[in-house]
């Protein structure tokens, strides 16, 4: 290590100042976490417990405005718009409940427009986590028209929009950070999910892969204990039976795997084509002479016509997925559902109105798994799939492909139709779909509109790089150092013979052991008066400015030196008296030099093990072992 660069000699540290630093130091780093992640989820199992209300609220309601428009009863029975008696007048609901919603939109609230998670993954990514109050109320009431006037969209999306809402209401409410109110967002959005379907692990590992953008037990606890509250809201106010039911499901044979692999990639192909041909219908209502608000009634057109032909197009459509799920649906069946529901989805989706993604994608992609299933076993009968099986994988592969949210789909099925000898066709065709729309498309069907906005998305999650570099590994060890016991004008006319060569903002000041005193910014070393010319520099120290520890991150440093502003931070080590020893001195470009390097080293391509330079090896400390072994025997 090299020596230190001293400016003469220096007088001893004073016990005070080792003493109010340490306390300073601790005062920075130390930060009551836990008592904040406990009033974190205190307020987010709150907020389940309501947002479980708001869902069975605008389920019920849904059932009253389809019973109020499909069969003129007013009722909040469960009901489907499927076996409505209205002949051609079906037409004219849904496209009444689009100019509901276009006036909605226009005179109350824009963002009741849209499919609901990429509108919670704005406001999260863009820092603010700040939804209006409005919303709270507006979207579950648009989504309830939009839903019960035929609208071919689940409930899902509008709630998980709706709770995310309260949550960010509530946490505007709440004396926290942004970066806490994010968390309030995701789990009162995730909260909603599990209310909905009672699928709370789900919920969770939705919050992680498309929300929250990071894994901490600060975020997660929260939102977890915000998904189980919700799932138990569900238990209580709609069933404690699967979601989803359908028979057992048989253990799938090596062949059946394979097989429901290559489906989940072809799944996977479809999944691409679906979520471009949503923006593609975007982009084309984008280009319509007339206001935004008449393009719902004009999306609704293709939606009353289509359910006028195929009235099981309309509406949420669970029992849609039910009836896939039984692995029993006639082919003219899952055809409708496989092509006349995604065009009747996509157009009303485009155009703008307000509803969601899940429930749709599990319909289109479980009619298309089944409808595959059924012609690959006409024409190999011995691949030995169940349709059933094909139909459940279908919906999740479609799920994984369009969002890329590979987990999520996994385990949601497996939460919503308890069939645990589904994991292993789950995944192995969920992770192809995942596999292929990753070389197909650049965003996903949640992330294609907020990055046409310019706002981009993390393409993955990985820790802090910063976080696992300490600061001993980048400092400069052998750093200007100042002695106390210099005088003021020494140092002036030190700094301006080097004013080339030193150029930080700060000196660090030691005694003559290399303890350290403090900080002497050059600006106040400059402004100092004649009369304090012959007085040490000790006269100037700053004791209330950070230092960095040789074990420290360079994430906390690099947040020390953006919070003080500081063009430099000392790094000390202490000594066997427990004073702090300086070891050296970081500046940014030590940091940013010392990320560069580490994406250098990921990007290095290289092989770790060569057999043919250890074959080389081998055979040259053989004909060495051979030549000494003739040498000995001549001897």
């Amino acid at each position: 290590m090299t020596e230190k660069r001293s400016f003469t000699e220096a007088i001893p540290l004073s016990p005070s100042l080792d003493e109010s630093f340490g306390s300073y130091y601790s005062e920075a780093e130390k930060r009551p976490v836990s008592g904040r992640v406990l009033l974190l989820s205190l307020q987010a199992i709150f907020n389940a417990l309501v947002i479980g209300v708001i869902a069975k609220g605008l389920v019920m309601l849904i059932d009253l405005i389809t019973n109020i428009s499909f069969y003129r009863n007013f009722s909040f029975a469960p009901s489907s718009p499927a076996h409505n008696t209205l002949g051609w007048m079906v037409v004219l609901v849904p496209v009444t409940g689009s100019i509901i919603i276009g006036f909605m939109a226009r005179f109350g609230s824009s963002a009741i427009r849209g499919h609901g998670i990429p509108e919670a993954m704005e406001k999260i990514i863009t820092g603010d986590s700040k939804i209006p109050i409005k919303l709270t109320f507006l979207k579950p009431l648009s989504a309830a028209i939009s839903i019960g006037t035929g609208g071919p969209f689940g409930a899902e999306g509008p709630i998980i929009a709706t709770g995310g809402a309260f949550g960010s209401v509530t946490g505007q409410l709440m004396r926290i950070s942004s970066s806490e109110r994010k968390i309030m967002l995701a789990a009162g959005a995730c909260a909603g999910m599990s209310a909905i379907f009672g699928s709370p692990l789900a919920a969770i590992l939705l919050a992680i892969e498309l929300l929250l953008f990071e894994f901490s037990p600060r975020s997660v606890i929260p939102v977890a204990l915000s998904c189980a509250a919700g799932a138990v809201m569900h238990l209580l106010l709609f069933s404690s039976i699967p979601v989803f039911q359908m028979p057992d499901i048989p253990i799938a044979s090596g062949i059946a795997l394979t097989t429901y692999v290559i489906l989940g990639a072809v799944i996977g192909v479809i999944a691409s084509v679906v979520s471009k041909s949503v923006y593609l219908l975007e982009d084309a209502f984008e280009k319509l002479p007339i206001h935004w608000m008449w393009w719902p009634a004009i999306g609704a057109i293709a939606v009353g016509v289509i359910g006028y032909f195929a009235p099981i197009t309309l509406g949420v459509g669970y029992t849609n997925i039910s009836g896939l799920l039984t692995g029993n649906l006639p082919l003219t069946t899952l055809l409708i559902l496989c092509i006349l529901k995604y065009i009747s989805w996509v157009i009303a989706l485009g155009s703008g109105t307000s509803g969601g993604t899940l429930a749709p994608l599990f319909t289109i992609g479980g009619a298309t798994g089944a409808l595959l299933g059924t012609l690959l076993l006409r024409v190999f009968p011995g691949s030995d799939i169940n349709i059933a099986t094909a139909a459940l994988i279908g919906m999740a592969a479609m799920f994984a492909g369009a969002s890329r949210a590979l987990l999520t789909s996994i385990v949601f099925l497996l939460e919503t139709t308890g069939q645990p000898h589904t994991l292993l066709p789950l995944i192995g065709a969920c992770t192809a779909a995942y596999f292929v729309s990753f070389f197909l498309m650049k965003g996903s069907i949640m992330t294609e509109r907020i990055e046409r906005r310019g706002i981009r998305t993390p393409g993955s999650y990985k820790p802090d790089v910063l976080q696992h570099i300490n600061a001993d590994e980048v400092m400069d060890d052998a750093p200007v150092l100042i002695c106390a016991d210099n005088s003021i004008a020494d140092l002036k006319k030190w700094t301006i013979e080097n004013i080339s060569a030193y150029k930080l903002n700060y000196f660090i000041v030691t005694d003559k052991h290399e303890r350290f005193i403090g900080y002497i910014e050059r600006s106040r070393l400059l402004e100092s008066k004649e009369i304090m010319a012959a007085q040490p520099v000790q006269r100037l120290i700053s004791t209330k400015l950070p230092v960095a520890y040789e074990k420290q991150d360079l994430a906390a440093v690099s947040e020390l030196m953006g919070t003080y502003n500081m063009q430099a931070i000392a790094v000390i080590a202490k000594n066997n008296n427990n004073q702090n020893i300086v070891k050296g001195i970081i500046t940014p470009t030590d940091i940013l030099k010392a990320y560069s390097n580490h994406h250098k080293k990921e990007g290095n391509y290289h092989v770790s093990i060569s057999f043919k330079r250890r074959a080389g090896k081998l055979m040259i400390k053989g004909r060495l072992f051979m030549q000494s072994k003739f040498t000995k025997e001549d001897v």
